[in-house]
């Protein structure tokens, strides 16, 4: 590869993750949004039952899985690598906000809630990127 394609390769790798990095947060931050305004879930910062916190987690596996797909699609090479990147984003961005919200109440929800998200994140990113190689060897047979 010619080195002036190498700074737009490495453009183009950081927003394929990018991109579906902000498909995971807006989603999410849209579902949360609606369940919040239709009264699913309580008033921001109020106790939730578990069973919505389950909700909440079941709603980010999917969305965790479409954007490291998206990353994987998107990705100028090495799709995988891709989805996997996006998926120790998810880690180093659930961990944080393990940390900061420990412990301040039930309104930022169960400890279990935390470490699921941290737990999730690389078997969604997995998931999305193997998704996008099955998807992308059926295109390739056809």
């Amino acid at each position: 590869m010619s080195e002036t394609h190498q700074p737009r390769r490495l453009l183009r790798s950081f927003g394929a993750v990018l991109a579906g990095l902000l498909a995971i947060v807006i989603l999410s931050t849209v579902t949360d949004l609606a369940l919040h305004a239709t009264g699913v879930f309580p008033e921001a910062g109020q106790p939730m039952a578990d069973a919505l916190w389950l909700l909440a987690t079941a709603y980010r596996i999917v969305y965790g899985v479409a954007g490291c797909y998206i990353a994987a699609r998107l990705a100028p090479g090495r799709p995988m690598m891709h989805a996997m990147a996006l998926g120790i984003v998810g880690v180093a961005a659930s961990t944080l906000g393990a940390a900061v919200t420990w412990g301040k109440g039930p309104g930022f929800g169960p400890a279990w809630f935390s470490l699921g998200l941290i737990a999730i994140a690389l078997p969604c990113a997995w998931l999305g990127g193997w998704l996008h190689g099955v998807r992308a060897s059926r295109h390739a047979a056809s």
